[in-house]
């Protein structure tokens, strides 16, 4: 089957909601400032447990970034390839699950 002929697939691009884009670039906005600050820690010469503590944050925060984005994933494009025929879309959900996961 050819692929989704929706014009996020065409473009390799989606129209998120307005909602969950601001959700997504202030999560990533509070994260890069956590990373800014793991680097002055690094830069003052932090005690290295305390650095490895934020280190442990950043990825914690980097995780509800991708569960956030995975969920909109799913009850957009994922739903509207599938109603649209593309069965292909589940291989591919698949696979990047799997290196979510690793």
């Amino acid at each position: 089957m050819d692929k989704c002929e929706q014009p996020c697939c065409k473009e390799n691009k989606v129209n998120r909601s307005e909602k969950v884009n601001n959700a997504l670039i202030n999560r990533l906005n509070r994260i890069e400032g956590q990373v800014r600050g793991i680097k002055g820690m690094i830069e003052k010469g932090v005690y290295c447990n305390d650095i490895l503590i934020q280190i442990a944050a950043v990825q914690s925060a980097m995780k509800g970034v991708s569960r956030l984005l995975l969920e909109s994933h799913m009850r957009t494009c994922i739903v509207d390839r599938i109603q649209s025929g593309d069965e292909e879309v589940v291989d591919e959900i698949l696979k990047t699950i799997d290196r979510m996961i690793k």
